[in-house]
């Protein structure tokens, strides 16, 4: 993928300062069209569909705020908890803004977690982006894939 104006301009939103103090891309110095095809690759290798992900993703977080910030069994197998704050952010691609609501997903049987928050939903949905390496909310697909069963 190439590095058009619309990418240059989401990654320059990711820099640290801009919508979030740590910013979106960790300690990654890849481009972000890099990111994005490589990150797509282990996405196909692993046999993960990024919408059908963030639908249970977005399952899971609409389930668990029904717990008050307390956590609650879903669908029998998960234990899910969301924190939600004040405010919004943007995405870095100007396309949404969305709540600030951190989700922590664990599966009952072996105690497995993934921490995810909304925008990441709509990052993964939207824009295949997991967010950079390093990053404190980068999605990583092999959590993913033992967590959600997939």
């Amino acid at each position: 993928m190439k590095m058009t104006p619309e990418l240059r301009k989401a990654q320059e939103n990711m820099s640290p300062g801009y919508i979030t103090a740590e910013g979106f891309l960790g300690n990654d110095r890849r481009s972000l069209s890099t990111i994005l095809d490589e990150d797509a690759q282990v996405m196909r290798k692993l046999g993960i569909d990024p919408v059908a992900v963030a639908q249970q993703l977005r399952h899971f977080m609409e389930e668990g705020r029904k717990g008050l910030g307390e956590p609650r069994t879903v669908d029998g197998e998960w234990l899910v908890k969301t924190d939600e704050a004040r405010g919004k952010l943007p995405c870095p691609w100007e396309d949404g803004v969305f709540r600030k609501i951190n989700v922590t997903v664990e599966r009952k049987d072996t105690g497995e977690k993934i921490f995810y928050t909304d925008l990441s939903i709509h990052l993964l949905e939207a824009h295949g982006f997991l967010e950079g390496r390093g990053s404190t909310f980068r999605l990583n697909l092999e959590s993913i894939k033992h967590v959600l069963k997939l």
